[in-house]
């Protein structure tokens, strides 16, 4: 455990980061599932639409690599495409 003050801080800084990006890669993952569970093609567009806003975002914010939003914006693009 921390024994300066700076420390202590640090390390609940850093729990709350760690939470709340937990929880943007989570709602990530599930937007991702969203589209790639439909079979609709006019259903998976409109999932697709908010997942790839939500990826650009988390891409932004450095929660993920943009290059790993990319590949991800691509596939399910590839995935729409094929319905």
């Amino acid at each position: 455990m921390p024994q300066h003050k700076s420390a202590i801080k640090r390390m609940r800084q850093n729990k709350k980061r760690r939470d709340h990006n937990r929880s943007r890669r989570s709602k990530m993952r599930t937007l991702v599932k969203n589209v790639l569970t439909t079979t609709e093609k006019e259903l998976a567009e409109k999932h697709l639409i908010e997942a790839v806003s939500y990826l650009d975002r988390l891409a932004t914010k450095k929660i993920i690599h943009p290059k790993n939003a990319a590949r991800k914006k691509s596939q399910l693009t590839t995935y729409v495409n094929t319905l």
